[in-house]
Protein backbone atom coordinates (compact mmCIF):
# COMPACT_ATOMS: atom_id res chain seq x y z
CA UNK A 1 0.00 0.00 0.00
CA UNK A 2 1.38 3.37 -0.64
CA UNK A 3 0.96 6.04 2.04
CA UNK A 4 1.71 9.43 2.44
CA UNK A 5 5.01 8.38 5.45
CA UNK A 6 8.84 8.31 5.87
CA UNK A 7 8.88 4.70 8.56
CA UNK A 8 5.57 3.38 9.98
CA UNK A 9 7.72 3.70 13.55
CA UNK A 10 7.55 8.15 13.11
CA UNK A 11 3.75 8.31 11.98
CA UNK A 12 2.36 9.80 14.85
CA UNK A 13 5.21 12.08 15.96
CA UNK A 14 5.65 12.97 12.22
CA UNK A 15 1.90 14.12 12.42
CA UNK A 16 1.82 16.00 16.10
CA UNK A 17 5.09 18.10 14.90
CA UNK A 18 3.01 18.95 11.68
CA UNK A 19 -0.17 19.55 13.99
CA UNK A 20 2.26 22.20 15.95
CA UNK A 21 3.49 23.66 12.36
CA UNK A 22 -0.25 24.44 11.25
CA UNK A 23 -1.98 25.33 14.40
CA UNK A 24 0.50 27.69 16.80
CA UNK A 25 -3.20 27.90 19.37
CA UNK A 26 -2.00 24.64 20.17
CA UNK A 27 0.89 23.58 22.12
CA UNK A 28 1.94 20.19 21.02
CA UNK A 29 4.15 18.43 23.46
CA UNK A 30 5.56 15.63 20.94
CA UNK A 31 8.14 13.90 22.69
CA UNK A 32 5.24 13.45 25.53
CA UNK A 33 2.49 13.28 23.35
CA UNK A 34 -0.20 15.70 24.67
CA UNK A 35 -1.55 18.29 23.02
CA UNK A 36 -3.29 21.67 24.73
CA UNK A 37 -4.48 25.14 24.48
CA UNK A 38 -2.11 27.22 24.77
CA UNK A 39 -3.86 29.54 27.03
CA UNK A 40 -4.53 26.57 29.36
CA UNK A 41 -5.12 26.49 32.24
CA UNK A 42 -8.20 28.85 31.84
CA UNK A 43 -9.31 30.19 34.96
CA UNK A 44 -12.38 29.61 37.02
CA UNK A 45 -13.29 26.65 33.91
CA UNK A 46 -13.86 22.94 34.29
CA UNK A 47 -11.35 21.45 31.85
CA UNK A 48 -11.86 18.65 29.69
CA UNK A 49 -9.34 15.78 28.72
CA UNK A 50 -9.59 13.01 26.35
CA UNK A 51 -7.49 10.86 24.11
CA UNK A 52 -7.44 7.57 22.66
CA UNK A 53 -5.31 6.26 19.85
CA UNK A 54 -4.06 8.14 17.13
CA UNK A 55 -5.75 7.13 13.37
CA UNK A 56 -8.94 8.77 13.90
CA UNK A 57 -8.24 12.34 13.39
CA UNK A 58 -9.45 14.88 13.74
CA UNK A 59 -10.39 13.06 17.06
CA UNK A 60 -9.09 13.99 19.78
CA UNK A 61 -6.67 16.31 18.90
CA UNK A 62 -8.09 18.20 16.30
CA UNK A 63 -11.14 19.22 18.71
CA UNK A 64 -9.19 20.74 21.40
CA UNK A 65 -9.43 24.74 21.18
CA UNK A 66 -12.26 27.02 22.56
CA UNK A 67 -15.73 25.54 23.42
CA UNK A 68 -14.06 22.19 23.14
CA UNK A 69 -11.12 19.65 24.66
CA UNK A 70 -8.83 21.54 26.69
CA UNK A 71 -6.09 18.76 26.25
CA UNK A 72 -5.90 15.22 24.12
CA UNK A 73 -3.29 12.83 24.64
CA UNK A 74 -2.86 10.45 21.22
CA UNK A 75 -1.28 6.95 21.69
CA UNK A 76 -0.39 5.03 18.66
CA UNK A 77 -2.26 3.69 15.93
CA UNK A 78 -5.36 2.56 17.26
CA UNK A 79 -3.62 2.39 20.83
CA UNK A 80 -4.88 3.98 23.96
CA UNK A 81 -2.59 6.33 25.41
CA UNK A 82 -0.49 5.40 28.42
CA UNK A 83 -1.79 7.03 32.20
CA UNK A 84 1.47 9.30 32.20
CA UNK A 85 0.27 11.47 29.06
CA UNK A 86 -3.33 11.88 31.15
CA UNK A 87 -1.56 12.82 33.94
CA UNK A 88 0.40 15.19 32.52
CA UNK A 89 -2.27 16.61 30.34
CA UNK A 90 -4.14 17.44 34.04
CA UNK A 91 -1.85 18.70 35.47
CA UNK A 92 -1.41 21.13 32.58
CA UNK A 93 -4.62 22.58 32.37
CA UNK A 94 -6.51 21.98 36.16
CA UNK A 95 -7.13 25.62 36.71
CA UNK A 96 -8.40 24.12 40.46
CA UNK A 97 -12.06 23.90 38.98
CA UNK A 98 -11.54 20.11 38.44
CA UNK A 99 -10.58 18.10 35.29
CA UNK A 100 -13.53 15.96 33.15
CA UNK A 101 -11.98 12.72 31.49
CA UNK A 102 -13.88 11.89 28.30
CA UNK A 103 -13.37 8.26 27.76
CA UNK A 104 -14.51 6.00 24.60
CA UNK A 105 -15.17 2.39 25.77
CA UNK A 106 -12.45 0.28 24.72
CA UNK A 107 -10.60 -1.79 27.47
CA UNK A 108 -6.89 -0.15 27.09
CA UNK A 109 -8.72 3.08 27.24
CA UNK A 110 -10.82 2.35 30.44
CA UNK A 111 -8.21 1.24 32.42
CA UNK A 112 -5.59 4.00 31.55
CA UNK A 113 -8.32 6.57 32.14
CA UNK A 114 -8.62 5.02 35.30
CA UNK A 115 -5.65 4.55 36.58
CA UNK A 116 -4.39 8.01 35.65
CA UNK A 117 -7.83 9.51 37.64
CA UNK A 118 -6.47 8.01 40.36
CA UNK A 119 -2.59 9.46 39.76
CA UNK A 120 -4.34 12.48 39.15
CA UNK A 121 -6.33 12.91 42.37
CA UNK A 122 -2.79 11.91 44.26
CA UNK A 123 -1.70 15.08 43.26
CA UNK A 124 -4.66 16.68 44.10
CA UNK A 125 -6.51 17.12 41.04
CA UNK A 126 -10.59 16.99 41.25
CA UNK A 127 -11.02 14.27 38.56
CA UNK A 128 -14.92 13.01 37.15
CA UNK A 129 -14.86 10.37 33.95
CA UNK A 130 -17.84 10.19 31.15
CA UNK A 131 -17.95 6.79 29.16
CA UNK A 132 -19.11 6.95 26.02
CA UNK A 133 -20.51 3.75 24.57
CA UNK A 134 -23.03 4.97 21.86
CA UNK A 135 -22.57 2.14 19.00
CA UNK A 136 -25.85 0.26 18.70
CA UNK A 137 -24.14 -2.67 16.34
CA UNK A 138 -23.04 -5.15 18.49
CA UNK A 139 -22.62 -5.23 22.27
CA UNK A 140 -19.33 -7.08 22.84
CA UNK A 141 -16.34 -6.25 20.68
CA UNK A 142 -12.28 -7.32 20.38
CA UNK A 143 -12.24 -4.35 21.74
CA UNK A 144 -14.51 -3.94 24.51
CA UNK A 145 -16.63 -4.94 27.05
CA UNK A 146 -20.07 -3.72 26.23
CA UNK A 147 -21.02 -0.91 23.70
CA UNK A 148 -17.82 0.50 21.73
CA UNK A 149 -17.73 4.47 21.71
CA UNK A 150 -17.59 6.03 18.07
CA UNK A 151 -19.26 8.87 17.05
CA UNK A 152 -20.97 10.50 20.30
CA UNK A 153 -17.39 11.50 21.37
CA UNK A 154 -17.90 14.41 19.14
CA UNK A 155 -21.22 15.38 20.74
CA UNK A 156 -20.30 14.82 24.23
CA UNK A 157 -16.81 16.77 23.47
CA UNK A 158 -18.64 19.78 22.24
CA UNK A 159 -21.69 19.82 24.54
CA UNK A 160 -19.93 19.19 27.41
CA UNK A 161 -16.96 21.86 26.43
CA UNK A 162 -19.70 24.62 25.67
CA UNK A 163 -20.76 24.18 29.24
CA UNK A 164 -17.26 24.48 30.75
CA UNK A 165 -16.91 27.19 28.41
CA UNK A 166 -19.48 28.86 30.59
CA UNK A 167 -18.00 28.61 34.20
CA UNK A 168 -20.30 25.70 34.83
CA UNK A 169 -18.75 23.68 37.86
CA UNK A 170 -17.29 20.47 37.62
CA UNK A 171 -20.70 18.52 38.99
CA UNK A 172 -22.49 20.00 36.12
CA UNK A 173 -20.49 19.73 33.12
CA UNK A 174 -20.24 15.73 34.24
CA UNK A 175 -23.97 15.56 34.11
CA UNK A 176 -24.56 17.04 30.86
CA UNK A 177 -21.68 14.94 29.27
CA UNK A 178 -23.40 11.94 30.57
CA UNK A 179 -26.61 13.18 29.57
CA UNK A 180 -25.51 13.29 26.25
CA UNK A 181 -23.64 10.40 25.59
CA UNK A 182 -27.16 8.39 27.18
CA UNK A 183 -28.91 10.50 24.40
CA UNK A 184 -26.83 9.25 21.79
CA UNK A 185 -26.48 6.18 19.17
CA UNK A 186 -24.58 5.73 16.34
CA UNK A 187 -24.30 2.73 13.69
CA UNK A 188 -21.71 2.26 11.23
CA UNK A 189 -20.91 0.62 7.67
CA UNK A 190 -18.01 -0.64 6.35
CA UNK A 191 -17.37 -0.33 2.51
CA UNK A 192 -13.72 -0.88 2.40
CA UNK A 193 -10.98 -2.08 5.24
CA UNK A 194 -8.25 0.13 6.64
CA UNK A 195 -4.68 0.24 6.26
CA UNK A 196 -2.80 0.43 9.48
CA UNK A 197 1.36 1.85 8.39
CA UNK A 198 2.71 -0.83 10.62
CA UNK A 199 0.59 -3.63 9.01
CA UNK A 200 0.81 -1.92 5.10
CA UNK A 201 -2.05 -4.12 3.70
CA UNK A 202 -5.81 -4.07 4.62
CA UNK A 203 -6.52 -5.10 8.31
CA UNK A 204 -8.89 -7.59 7.67
CA UNK A 205 -10.62 -9.04 4.19
CA UNK A 206 -13.81 -7.23 2.63
CA UNK A 207 -14.28 -8.88 -0.74
CA UNK A 208 -15.07 -6.49 -3.34
CA UNK A 209 -18.80 -6.39 -3.69
CA UNK A 210 -19.57 -6.80 -0.60
CA UNK A 211 -19.66 -4.13 2.76
CA UNK A 212 -20.24 -4.80 6.83
CA UNK A 213 -22.77 -3.41 8.61
CA UNK A 214 -22.01 -2.51 12.21
CA UNK A 215 -18.24 -2.05 11.37
CA UNK A 216 -16.09 -0.24 14.46
CA UNK A 217 -13.44 2.46 13.89
CA UNK A 218 -10.68 -0.07 14.61
CA UNK A 219 -11.99 -2.34 11.53
CA UNK A 220 -13.86 -4.76 13.96
CA UNK A 221 -16.39 -7.14 12.92
CA UNK A 222 -20.15 -5.37 12.33
CA UNK A 223 -23.45 -7.17 12.59
CA UNK A 224 -23.61 -8.95 9.29
CA UNK A 225 -21.75 -8.36 5.64
CA UNK A 226 -23.85 -8.32 2.42
CA UNK A 227 -23.72 -7.71 -0.77
CA UNK A 228 -23.35 -4.09 -1.61
CA UNK A 229 -26.37 -1.78 -1.01
CA UNK A 230 -27.62 1.49 -2.35
CA UNK A 231 -27.13 4.63 -0.18
CA UNK A 232 -30.42 4.74 0.45
CA UNK A 233 -31.02 1.16 1.66
CA UNK A 234 -27.62 1.59 3.61
CA UNK A 235 -29.86 4.58 5.14
CA UNK A 236 -32.25 2.62 5.99
CA UNK A 237 -30.23 -0.21 7.70
CA UNK A 238 -27.99 2.55 9.78
CA UNK A 239 -31.39 4.68 10.89
CA UNK A 240 -32.91 1.97 11.67
CA UNK A 241 -30.68 0.38 13.97
CA UNK A 242 -30.10 3.43 16.25
CA UNK A 243 -34.03 4.73 15.92
CA UNK A 244 -35.27 1.38 17.36
CA UNK A 245 -32.56 1.67 20.09
CA UNK A 246 -32.83 5.77 20.39
CA UNK A 247 -36.35 5.65 20.26
CA UNK A 248 -36.39 9.84 20.17
CA UNK A 249 -39.36 11.37 21.06
CA UNK A 250 -37.37 15.15 20.87
CA UNK A 251 -35.83 16.28 18.30
CA UNK A 252 -32.01 15.17 16.92
CA UNK A 253 -28.87 16.65 16.38
CA UNK A 254 -27.61 14.18 12.98
CA UNK A 255 -23.90 12.90 12.40
CA UNK A 256 -23.20 11.48 9.21
CA UNK A 257 -19.54 10.67 9.39
CA UNK A 258 -17.09 9.54 7.24
CA UNK A 259 -14.88 6.89 8.01
CA UNK A 260 -11.70 8.34 6.45
CA UNK A 261 -11.86 7.48 2.65
CA UNK A 262 -15.28 8.56 1.50
CA UNK A 263 -15.18 11.97 -0.24
CA UNK A 264 -17.78 14.36 1.04
CA UNK A 265 -19.76 14.04 -2.27
CA UNK A 266 -20.86 10.52 -1.48
CA UNK A 267 -21.29 11.88 1.99
CA UNK A 268 -23.90 14.90 1.43
CA UNK A 269 -25.71 12.36 -1.05
CA UNK A 270 -25.67 9.76 1.80
CA UNK A 271 -27.21 12.85 4.43
CA UNK A 272 -29.85 13.01 1.80
CA UNK A 273 -31.03 9.50 2.40
CA UNK A 274 -30.48 9.84 5.98
CA UNK A 275 -32.98 12.52 6.17
CA UNK A 276 -35.19 10.94 4.02
CA UNK A 277 -35.38 8.08 7.04
CA UNK A 278 -35.92 10.24 9.63
CA UNK A 279 -38.59 12.15 8.25
CA UNK A 280 -40.64 8.85 7.06
CA UNK A 281 -39.98 7.88 10.45
CA UNK A 282 -41.00 10.87 12.33
CA UNK A 283 -38.07 12.09 13.64
CA UNK A 284 -37.43 15.41 13.78
CA UNK A 285 -33.92 17.25 13.01
CA UNK A 286 -32.65 20.18 15.15
CA UNK A 287 -29.42 20.24 13.25
CA UNK A 288 -26.48 17.88 11.29
CA UNK A 289 -22.90 17.74 10.54
CA UNK A 290 -21.40 16.26 7.53
CA UNK A 291 -18.11 15.42 7.26
CA UNK A 292 -15.20 12.88 8.28
CA UNK A 293 -14.79 13.39 12.19
CA UNK A 294 -14.38 10.06 13.83
CA UNK A 295 -12.18 8.45 11.52
CA UNK A 296 -10.59 4.81 10.97
CA UNK A 297 -7.18 5.96 8.66
CA UNK A 298 -8.77 4.99 4.76
CA UNK A 299 -11.78 3.54 5.55
CA UNK A 300 -14.56 3.63 2.84
CA UNK A 301 -18.02 4.20 4.52
CA UNK A 302 -19.85 6.24 7.13
CA UNK A 303 -21.58 6.06 10.65
CA UNK A 304 -24.78 7.91 11.65
CA UNK A 305 -24.98 9.37 14.72
CA UNK A 306 -27.81 10.51 16.80
CA UNK A 307 -28.38 12.48 19.94
CA UNK A 308 -31.68 13.22 21.48
CA UNK A 309 -31.57 17.29 22.61
CA UNK A 310 -33.62 20.04 24.50
CA UNK A 311 -33.31 23.69 24.32
CA UNK A 312 -30.23 23.66 26.43
CA UNK A 313 -27.96 20.95 24.64
CA UNK A 314 -29.26 22.80 22.01
CA UNK A 315 -27.79 25.62 23.01
CA UNK A 316 -24.81 24.47 24.38
CA UNK A 317 -24.57 22.69 20.72
CA UNK A 318 -24.35 26.11 18.86
CA UNK A 319 -22.31 27.91 21.48
CA UNK A 320 -18.99 29.06 19.41
CA UNK A 321 -16.00 26.56 18.85
CA UNK A 322 -12.81 27.21 17.66
CA UNK A 323 -10.59 23.88 17.35
CA UNK A 324 -8.50 22.88 13.95
CA UNK A 325 -11.39 20.16 13.37
CA UNK A 326 -14.68 22.15 14.39
CA UNK A 327 -15.83 26.27 14.49
CA UNK A 328 -18.67 27.96 14.17
CA UNK A 329 -19.53 31.16 15.66
CA UNK A 330 -15.70 32.96 16.47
Amino acid sequence: MKMLINVPETVVADALRGMAAAHPELTVDVENRVIVRRDAPVGGQVALVSGGGSGHEPLHGGFVGPGMLTAACPGEVFTSPVPDQMVRAAAAVDSGAGVLFVVKNYTGDVLNFDMAAELAEDEGIRVAKVLVDDDVAVTDSLYTAGRRGTGATLFVEKIAGAAAEEGRPLEQVEAIARRVGDSSRSFGVALSACTTPAKGSPTFDLPAGELELGIGIHGEPGRERRPMMTSGEIAEAAVDAVVTDLAPRNPVLVLVNGMGATPLLELYGFNAEVQRVLGERGVAVARTLVGNYVTSLDMAGASVTLCEIDEELLGLWDAPVRTPGLRWGM
